[in-house]
């Protein structure tokens, strides 16, 4: 099978440690996060992807807002831009142990966070990414 994954959050699962907005939510997240940690293929989407799922139907969710669909574009440049492929609507990738160094490695020195401006949980992703990505999911 095939995660399918908007940009921005191939920058929330580097810091993924069991945290998000509801329970349904991180179960969710935590199985997406597995599968791609035993090598399961990522192809990049527009829109609410995988991840998004139980928030669709939340009066709450921002998953289509503009401001969402701006970090996608953020991330997919900053991203790309990393592991050096094309990210756009379509590509795929996996989620590999040398990708993620380099991906872990950028984020810390803040080279692909443009996508993280005024992200709640902004914070939270710093600690990690300064505590080594201990606890990390992927």
């Amino acid at each position: 099978m095939t995660v399918r994954l908007r940009a921005h959050h191939l920058l929330c699962l580097l810091t993924y440690i069991g945290k998000g907005y509801s329970l349904a939510f991180t179960d969710n997240m935590t199985v997406i996060a597995g599968r791609i940690s035993a090598g399961e293929t990522i192809e990049i989407i527009e829109g609410p992807d995988d991840i998004c799922a139980p928030r669709l139907a939340e009066t709450s969710a921002h998953c289509c807002d503009e401001s969402v669909y701006n970090r996608d574009l953020h991330a997919a440049k900053d991203v790309g831009k990393i592991l050096q492929v094309p990210m756009h609507t379509g590509a795929k990738l996996s989620l590999d142990k040398g990708s993620l160094r380099l991906l872990r490695s950028a984020f810390s020195r803040n080279q692909v966070r443009s996508a993280c401006n005024d992200c709640q949980w902004g914070e939270l992703c710093t600690h990690i990414s300064l505590n080594g990505y201990e606890g990390t999911i992927v």
